[in-house]
C-alpha cells in the first residue's frame, strides 16, 4: 500500500501498515533478533512520527523499488523510519507479499534492517532499492511458511470467533457495501434518487416483539474463502536426517492441491522444490521437473492452476479491505456468539498449540522473555521531552499488551491442568504455578491468610483490589518505585492472578525479604527510610496520610501506605511494592464497627451493612470527588469569612449560616442536611453569588492567602490566618495552614494498633472516613441519578451502567441502593431504562456469583453439558430440564474403578446436574438480597421477564459477557414449555474474563483535552488541529487500534462535519466505527452510537441507502442490547424517520417518527422541547402526504409547547406559527379543489396543488437539529464578544459547580452533543 504524502493521512496509514506486524506475529521476529528481549529498541513503525510532533519535518521522499518479476514501482518513505519498515510494506503489497527472505540493496550495498533511512549515505529522492533474494535458514523457512499460511487465511474470520491472536470482528463493510471513502463516491449515480428498497426486515420495525440473534453476525460474502489448497502441513519426515542436512535440506512440507495432487516439498537453503517422497517412502531426491523457486507461492503456482488463480484473487481482496479490519487489537476481544465453523487442518496452529510460543519466544535467541525485566526497564526509559516520553509510553504499552496476552494464555493452561505446580504435593487449592516467567496463584484463602477478612471470599476480591492499586501507583509513576506486572483472569469459575516475578524472591523466605510493611496484617511491622521517601511522593496524589502504627512489641513504626503493602528489594536492586489491596480507604458503609455511629444519611439507607468480606474500599474516583467537593467548600467558607471581615469588622460572626461559630464542628456546614439533594450544598455558593462580582475577588484573595501562608511569610495578618485555620478545620484538612485532605488506609483494619499519641488524629481520620461514606450516599448516588435524568449519562447495558457508576466512584455493591433510589425518585418513569438495566444487572451478577461456584464442581469433559444445563435453568421456560451426564458418549468396557482425580474439581463431579430452575432462581433472589440488599420479586425467569419487562435474549447476552460463555449463533426458542432451549451442542467455548492495567498515552491525552476545551470555547479550527495532533500521538503510543483513538476520530469527524468537510467526516467516522467494533465489540453501546453518527455523514454525502442500512443496523443492535423503550431509541427513530421522509417513504417514516414521539414524551416529559420537535417532524410527513388535518393537529401541539416554554416572541415559536398558517392555507386550498371536483365532476377546473417532496437540504437541516449539531453564522465581532463571555462564565462556573463537574458544557459555537446523543461525557 503506498503511503500518501499528506501529513494527517500519512500517519494514519503508516500506523495501520505497521501495526500489522503486531498481531500476525510473523514479522515481529526480524526485529526481536536484534533486540534480545524486545525493548532495547523502539518498537516499530510509527517511530517516524516522533519528531513530526514537535516540528513536522520534511514529509519524506520517494524511492524506486526493483523486485524480481515485478515492474519497478515508487514508494513514499520518511527519513525517520527504519529499513525494516520497507520490508513490512513489501510483505504486505499485493505483488510482493509472497517474499519474506530478502535484503534491500542500494548500489550493491546491503542496507542494515535497523538503520534509520536518514542515516544511510546516498539514499535520496528517486534512489533505486533492489530487492535481493537471500538464502534460507530453518528459521527463515519457518517464517516464510507461516507468512504464506497467514496470506491464505487472511480473509478467514475463524481466529476472531475463536478469540486468538488479537483478532476481532467487524461488520461495517457488510452494511456499507465495502469501503465508504472514494470507492463509495464511485458508486454514486446522480443524487441517488433511484428507487432503493427501504423496507427494513420485520423485526426492526417499531413494536416488533421478535428479537432474532442471527443478524448479529451476518455472513460476510468474503468469508467463504477461495480455497487455494486442500492441505498444507509439515511432513512427517521432519527433521531432515544428517546426510540431507548437509545437502541443504531445512524441512519438508506435505501439500494436497485442489486438483487432488499429493506432493512432498523440500525447503532448502536455495528455496523450495518438489522431492520424490510419498506418505510412506522417504526419497529426498528432487522430482523431475523440480521447479526450484525461492518462494513457496511461485512453486505452488506452477504445480496447481487453481492455486494460481485463487491465490491471486484472494490477495486482491485482501488488500482491498480497510486496514482497520485486519490490524490486530492491543488486547483480545471475545465474541459471545459464533456460527458453526468447520475445523480445518492448519499446521501452524497445531504447532503453536504445543510449544509455549508466546510473545514469539522461539524467535528470540536463547530464552523465554523475562517479563519483569521488560516491564521495569520500559519504566526506566528517559522522559525528559516529548519524543522520549512517546518512546517510553509506547514501550510500556507494548510490553503490557504482550504480558496480558501471555498471562491470559498461562492462566488458562493452569486451570485446564496443563501446567505442573511448583508445590505439587499440596492440595489443589493451595498450588502455585510458574509458566513462561509468570507466577500464577489461585483466588483461594491459602493458609488462613484472610481468615479475619472473610476467608475465600476475601481471597477472591483481593486480586482485583490489588490490581486497582497497581493501576494507581503506575499512573502516579514515581521514579524508583516499582510494581509487579499484574493480570487477573477469571476462567471456568476460578480466579487466577498472574504476576511478574521479582528477581530472587523465589530463593528466599518471605520473612527475610520484606523490609517494609507487614506479612501478617499488622502484628510484625517494619519500615524503611528509602520506602518512606518513595511513598511520600505518592501520598499527595493518592491522598494517603503518613501515619504510625504499633507492632507486636509495642514499638512505633512509621508507614505511608496500608500495613499489608509490602516493600521488597529485588536482586536487581529495585524497590518493589506489592499487595496493594488496601491502597484506598475502607468503605465504612460495608464495615460495621462496634461502638462507631454512622452519619444519619447512611443509617437512613440501611448502612452500615455487613458485607461478605472486610476488604471493601472506596474507589479512587470517589476519593477524588470527595476531596474536590471539600476543596470547593473550603474556598467558599474562607471567602465568605474574608468578605464578612471586610464588609464589617464589627458585624457579629454569628451571621455565618445556622448561627454557628466559624469553628463549629464540620457537619453544620451543610453536610447533614446534604440529604436533601446535591444542590443543597450550593447554599453557601448562593449566599456568595448575591454579592455579585465580589466573590471572584474573594476567591482570588483566598488563593493568594493560602499561598502566602504556605510560603511561611510572617506578613500575614493573624485575622486572615485564623480564617484559613477555621476553614481547614471545618473541612477536615490535615494541615491547618492549607487545604490538604488525606486518608489513613489502616483505620478500622483488624489487627492494626495505633500509638496513644496519635489518638486525636485517628479520631479526625475516622470522622473523615464517615464523611466520605456519607458523601457517596448523599451526593454521588443522587448525582448519578440526576445525570441519568438529564440524559448526560445514557447507559444502554450493564457494562455502560457500571462505567457510569464507577465514574462517580460508586462501587457495584451499591447497585441495589442505586436501583432503590431510582424507584423513589419523583420522575420515576423517566428513569425506566435505568431501572431496567439495574434489575438486569442485579439478576445477571447474582447468577454469575452462583455460576462461578457451580463451574468449580464440573470436570472438563462435562463443561458443555453443565453450561447448557445452567443456561436452561436460568432462561428457559421448560420446567424441568435434565442434564446430560458426560458418561453417555464413551463407556469403558472395564469395570470403572475411579482413581482419585487430582484436578481442581470437587470429588462429586455430578452434583451440578441436580440443579433445577426453581432452586436456581431461589438462589438468585437470596444472592441479590444478601449481596446487593435488593428484593427481587420473581421466582422464575418468566416471572422476572413479566414483572420487570426484560428480554431473555438480553439476559443471555449479559450473562455470557460476564462469564465468558460463547454460544452457537442460531435462533433460540426460550419460551417453549416442551423442550429445553439449549443443548450441549449450543455451547461452543468458554473464554477467560481478563482484567489488566491500561497504560495511558499522557501527552496525547492532554492534546485531546485541550482540543476539546478549544472546541467548547468555539475555536473550531484550533480545536481541530489539536485533536489531529492528539490522534498523531495516540497512534504513536498505541499503534493504530485503541478505544481512545476511537473517541478522537469521532470528535474529529464531528468537527470535519461542522466545518463542512463531509467526505473527511465520513472517512474519519468510518475508522471510528470499525475501531469501535473491533476494540469494544460489535454490539457495544458505543458502536451503536458510532453507527448513528456515520449514517448522518453518509446522508450528507448523499449515500442514502447506506445511511438507512447503517441506521437499521444500529436499531437492531439497540433492540438486542436493551429493547425499544430507551431514550436513545427516540433519537435513532427520528433519524430513520427523517431519512425515510427524504426518500418519500411516508408511511414507513411515520411509524418511526410516531414511535420516537411516544418515547420522547415518556423520557423527557410531554412538555419538553424535544417533544415539540418530534411533533413538528411528524407534522411535516403528514403535510407531504397531504393529510393536513393530522399535520395541523401535531404542529399545534408543538406550537403550544414552544409558546409555554419559550414565550410568544422566541424564533422557534414564530417559526411554528408561520408553519401553522401555511398548513392552514394548504388545507383550505385542498378543500376548495375537492369541492370543485364534487360540484363540476370531471370537467372541473383544477388548480394544481403543491405537494412537496422534501428537499435533501431540508431533511439534512432537521437531521442536524435532532443530532444536536447547530451551525451558527457569526460575524467576527460577535465572535470576540462571545469568547469573552464564555471565559467570564467559565470563571464563575468554577466556583459554583459544587461537587458536580459540568460535563461537556453547552458550547456557544454550536458543537453541542444533544442530550440524547452520547452515553458518557465526550472524554474517552
Amino acid at each position: 500500500m503506498v503511503v500518501q504524502a499528506g501529513e494527517g493521512s500519512r500517519v494514519e496509514d503508516r500506523s495501520s501498515n505497521f501495526a500489522l506486524m503486531n498481531g500476525d506475529g510473523l514479522h515481529e521476529n526480524h526485529k526481536e533478533e536484534a533486540k534480545q528481549n524486545g525493548h532495547e529498541e523502539p518498537d516499530h513503525a510509527d517511530d517516524g512520527n516522533d519528531q513530526e510532533v514537535i516540528v513536522i519535518q520534511d514529509t519524506g521522499f520517494t524511492v524506486k523499488v526493483h523486485a524480481p518479476a515485478v515492474e519497478p514501482f515508487p514508494l513514499q518513505v520518511s527519513p525517520q523510519e527504519m529499513v525494516q519498515e520497507i520490508h513490512q510494506v513489501l510483505m504486505d503489497r499485493e505483488d510482493t507479499c509472497h517474499r519474506t527472505c530478502f535484503s534491500l540493496q542500494l548500489d550493491g550495498n546491503v542496507l542494515d534492517n535497523f538503520a534509520e533511512l536518514k542515516t544511510i549515505e546516498g539514499l535520496q529522492e528517486d534512489s533505486v532499492l533492489k530487492v535481493v533474494e537471500e538464502p534460507y535458514t530453518v528459521r527463515e523457512a519457518r517464517i516464510h511458511v507461516r507468512h504464506i499460511r497467514d496470506l491464505l487465511k487472511s480473509l478467514d474470520p475463524s481466529d476472531a470467533f475463536n478469540g486468538v491472536d488479537c483478532n476481532s470482528l467487524a461488520f461495517l463493510s457488510v452494511f456499507s457495501d465495502g469501503d465508504l471513502g472514494d470507492s463509495g463516491k464511485r458508486k454514486k449515480k446522480g443524487t441517488e434518487m433511484e428507487q432503493i428498497d427501504c423496507t427494513p426486515p420485520e423485526h426492526i420495525l417499531p413494536g416488533s416483539k421478535e428479537r432474532p440473534l442471527c443478524p448479529l453476525q451476518p455472513q460476510n460474502r468474503d468469508w467463504k474463502p477461495l480455497q487455494c489448497l486442500k492441505v498444507l502441513t509439515m511432513s512427517g519426515w521432519n527433521p531432515p536426517p544428517g546426510n540431507r542436512k548437509m545437502h541443504g535440506d531445512l524441512m519438508y512440507l506435505y501439500v494436497i492441491t485442489m486438483e487432488d495432487r499429493h506432493v512432498s516439498i523440500t525447503a532448502s537453503t536455495r528455496g523450495f522444490y518438489l522431492n520424490q517422497s510419498t506418505a510412506y517412502n522417504f526419497n529426498p531426491k528432487p522430482a523431475n521437473p523440480s521447479f526450484l523457486s525461492h518462494s513457496l507461492v511461485e512453486l505452488l503456482n506452477q504445480i496447481s492452476p487453481t492455486f494460481k488463480r485463487n491465490f491471486a484473487s484472494l490477495q486482491k481482496k485482501r488488500v482491498q479491505r480497510h486496514p482497520l479490519e485486519r490490524i490486530s487489537t492491543p488486547f483480545q476481544v471475545y465474541t459471545w456468539t459464533a456460527p458453526l465453523a468447520e475445523h480445518a487442518m492448519d499446521c501452524v496452529r497445531a504447532e503453536d498449540a504445543y510449544t509455549s510460543r508466546l510473545g514469539y519466544e522461539e524467535h528470540i535467541p536463547g530464552q523465554t522473555r523475562d517479563w519483569n525485566e521488560e516491564l521495569q526497564t520500559t519504566r526506566e526509559l528517559p522522559r525528559k521531552n516529548l519524543p522520549e516520553r512517546l518512546l517510553r509510553e509506547r514501550a510500556i504499552f507494548k510490553v503490557h499488551s504482550d504480558f496480558t496476552a501471555a498471562a491470559t494464555r498461562g492462566a488458562m493452561a493452569v486451570i485446564d491442568g496443563n501446567v505442573m505446580a511448583i508445590n505439587p504435593s499440596e492440595e489443589t487449592k493451595m498450588q502455585m504455578f510458574i509458566w513462561n516467567n509468570i507466577f500464577f496463584s489461585l483466588g483461594f484463602d491459602v493458609r488462613d491468610h484472610y481468615k479475619d477478612f472473610g476467608g475465600d471470599v476475601a481471597a477472591y476480591v483481593a486480586p482485583t483490589n490489588d490490581l486497582n492499586g497497581v493501576r494507581t501507583y503506575n499512573a502516579v509513576d514515581v521514579e524508583g518505585l516499582y510494581t509487579l506486572g499484574t493480570v487477573v483472569v477469571d476462567y471456568r469459575g476460578y480466579r487466577v492472578t498472574a504476576q511478574s516475578i521479582i528477581p530472587g524472591i523465589l530463593e528466599r523466605e518471605q520473612e527475610q525479604s520484606v523490609i517494609y510493611g507487614s506479612i501478617d496484617f499488622g502484628k510484625t511491622v517494619v519500615s524503611h527510610p528509602k520506602y518512606l521517601e518513595l511513598l511520600e511522593k505518592t501520598s499527595r496524589p493518592l491522598k494517603i496520610q503518613k501515619h504510625t502504627v504499633l507492632n507486636d512489641k509495642n514499638e512505633e513504626v512509621e508507614l505511608c501506605s496500608s500495613v499489608e503493602c509490602k516493600g521488597i528489594i529485588g536482586n536487581d536492586g529495585r524497590h518493589y511494592i506489592l499487595d496493594l489491596l488496601r491502597t484506598f480507604p475502607p468503605d465504612l458503609n460495608f464495615l460495621p464497627v462496634e461502638g462507631e455511629e454512622m452519619p444519619e444519611e447512611c443509617q437512613k439507607m440501611g448502612f452500615p451493612k455487613l458485607h461478605r468480606h472486610k476488604l471493601c474500599c472506596l474507589r479512587q474516583e470517589l476519593v477524588d470527588a470527595f476531596v474536590e467537593h471539600r476543596y470547593l467548600m473550603f474556598m467558599k467558607l474562607a471567602a465568605l469569612q474574608l468578605m464578612q471581615q471586610k464588609a464589617s469588622r464589627q458585624e457579629s460572626v454569628a451571621s455565618l449560616e445556622n448561627g454557628g461559630s466559624p469553628t463549629s464542628s464540620f457537619p453544620e456546614n451543610g453536610v447533614e442536611e446534604g440529604e436533601k439533594s446535591p444542590l443543597e450544598d450550593r447554599r453557601l455558593g448562593d449566599k456568595m453569588d448575591s454579592k455579585g462580582e465580589d466573590n471572584v475577588a474573594g476567591l482570588d484573595q483566598v488563593k493568594e492567602l493560602t499561598e502566602t501562608i504556605a510560603s511561611d511569610d510572617g506578613a500575614v495578618d493573624p485575622k486572615s490566618r485564623e480564617v484559613i485555620q477555621n476553614a481547614c478545620k471545618a473541612v477536615g484538612s490535615i494541615s491547618s495552614t492549607s487545604f490538604d485532605i488525606r486518608f489513613n488506609p489502616d483505620i478500622f483494619s483488624p489487627g492494626v494498633h495505633f500509638p496513644e499519641s496519635s489518638k486525636e488524629q485517628i479520631q479526625d481520620q475516622k470522622r473523615l472516613l464517615k464523611d466520605a461514606a456519607a458523601f457517596l450516599v448523599s451526593y454521588q448516588i443522587p448525582g448519578l441519578v440526576k445525570d441519568c435524568l438529564d440524559h448526560t449519562m445514557l447507559p444502554m447495558d450493564g457494562a455502560t451502567l457500571a462505567e457510569a457508576m464507577h465514574q462517580r466512584g460508586i462501587n457495584m455493591r451499591y447497585l441495589g441502593k442505586v436501583v432503590d433510589f431510582v424507584t423513589k425518585t419523583p420522575a420515576r418513569t423517566q428513569l425506566d431504562h435505568i431501572y431496567k438495566i439495574g434489575i438486569m444487572e442485579v439478576i445477571t451478577r447474582s447468577a454469575k456469583h452462583i455460576f462461578k461456584l457451580y463451574l468449580q464442581g464440573v470436570e472438563l469433559s462435562g463443561l458443555s453439558a453443565a453450561i447448557s444445563h445452567f443456561l436452561n435453568c436460568l432462561l428457559s421456560s421448560f420446567p424441568n430440564p435434565v442434564a446430560h451426564l458426560p458418561a453417555d458418549e464413551l463407556v469403558s468396557k472395564k469395570k470403572n474403578k475411579r482413581r482419585k482425580n487430582r484436578n481442581l474439581s470437587a470429588s462429586d463431579n455430578t452434583a451440578w446436574a441436580s440443579m433445577s430452575p426453581q432452586e436456581l432462581w431461589k438462589n438468585i433472589c437470596s444472592e441479590a438480597k444478601s449481596y446487593f440488599d435488593f428484593d427481587l420479586q420473581c421466582e422464575s425467569v418468566d416471572q422476572a421477564v413479566e414483572v420487570y419487562s426484560l428480554q431473555k435474549i438480553t439476559l443471555l447476552r449479559e450473562i455470557s459477557l460476564k462469564t465468558g460463555i460463547q454460544i452457537l449463533l442460531k435462533e433460540y426458542n426460550f419460551d417453549n414449555r416442551h423442550k429445553p432451549t439449549f443443548t450441549e451442542e449450543d455451547i461452543l467455548n468458554i473464554f477467560p474474563v481478563v482484567k489488566h492495567v491500561n497504560p495511558k498515552a499522557s501527552d496525547a491525552f492532554h492534546f485531546f483535552q485541550s482540543g476539546q476545551a478549544k472546541v467548547q470555547q468555539g475555536f473550531l479550527k484550533e480545536g481541530c488541529e489539536l485533536i489531529g495532533e492528539a490522534l498523531n500521538l495516540f497512534n504513536n503510543v498505541y499503534g493504530a487500534m485503541h478505544v481512545e483513538i476511537c473517541a478522537c476520530l469521532r470528535l474529529l469527524a464531528r468537527l470535519n462535519y461542522i466545518m463542512g468537510d463531509y467526505s473527511e467526516a465520513l472517512s474519519n467516522q468510518q475508522k471510528a466505527v470499525l475501531m469501535s467494533e473491533r476494540v469494544l465489540g460489535i454490539e457495544h453501546p458505543n458502536t451503536i452510537q458510532e453507527y448513528m453518527h456515520l449514517a448522518l455523514y453518509c446522508f450528507a454525502n448523499s449515500q442514502l441507502s447506506t445511511a438507512l442500512n447503517l441506521l437499521y443496523r444500529a436499531r437492531y443492535l439497540m433492540l438486542l442490547v436493551f429493547g425499544e423503550d430507551h431514550p436513545e431509541m427516540a433519537l435513532l427513530d427520528n433519524n430513520i424517520g427523517l431519512v425515510l421522509h427524504g426518500v418519500m417513504e411516508y408511511d414507513l417514516s411515520l411509524r418511526f417518527l410516531e414511535n420516537a414521539l411516544v418515547i420522547n414524551s415518556k423520557y423527557h416529559g410531554s412538555k419538553s422541547l424535544k417533544v415539540a420537535l418530534s411533533h413538528h417532524l411528524v407534522a411535516r410527513v403528514y403535510e407531504s402526504k397531504a393529510e393536513f388535518r393530522s399535520a395541523l393537529q401535531h404542529e399545534k401541539e408543538g406550537y403550544t409547547i414552544y409558546k409555554n416554554q419559550l414565550g410568544e416572541h422566541h424564533e422557534k415559536t414564530k417559526e411554528s406559527s408561520e408553519y401553522l398558517k401555511y398548513l392552514t392555507q394548504q388545507a383550505v386550498a385542498l378543500q376548495r379543489t375537492m369541492n370543485e371536483i364534487y360540484k363540476n365532476g370531471s370537467n372541473a377546473n383544477i388548480m394544481p396543488l403543491k405537494f412537496t417532496a422534501p428537499s435533501m437540504t431540508s431533511v439534512l437541516e432537521q437531521l442536524n437539529i435532532i443530532n444536536g449539531i447547530l451551525f451558527i453564522p457569526i460575524s467576527q465581532k460577535d465572535l470576540e464578544n462571545l469568547k469573552a463571555e464564555v471565559q467570564r462564565q467559565q470563571l464563575q462556573e468554577a466556583f459554583k459547580s459544587g461537587a458536580e463537574r459540568p460535563e461537556a458544557e453547552e458550547d456557544p459555537a454550536g458543537e453541542k452533543e444533544a442530550e440524547g446523543s452520547q452515553p458518557a461525557p465526550l472524554t474517552p
